[in-house]
């Protein structure tokens, strides 16, 4: 079957490029043979795309399930732990906004200079 599909495919393209009539394989015209093997690319195409968003789905609901028990063991943490933690969430953000200034300070200087 492949090699008949192959051998109409050949015909198909020497038919197209001597400008010819159609060709008529066993009752099946020539563009209806091109439009069978069109179909087959695109299929093929559909189907790596499928798998490709599969790994994508497998991949972003892991990262959800982790999530999801990473917020269940903050959940579990002691009063103290939840403390220490967003103590330390503080001192990020009071870094930033210190970098964030610094900047500035600098775009000021550099400002007075011109």
């Amino acid at each position: 079957m492949k090699k008949n599909l192959k051998k109409m495919k050949k015909n198909i393209k020497k038919t197209v490029s001597q400008n010819k009539k159609p060709l008529i394989i066993t009752g099946i015209s020539a563009g209806a043979v091109a439009l069978v093997a069109g179909l087959g690319k695109a299929f093929v195409s559909i189907k790596k795309s499928a798998k490709a968003q599969h790994e994508v789905d497998k991949a972003n609901f892991a990262a959800a399930k982790a999530e999801a028990k990473a917020n269940w063991e903050e959940a579990k943490m002691s009063p103290s732990g939840i403390q220490a933690k967003m103590q330390e969430d503080r001192d990020a953000q009071i870094a930033a906004a210190n970098e964030r200034k610094a900047a500035a300070d600098a775009r000021i200087d550099a400002a007075k200079k011109k």
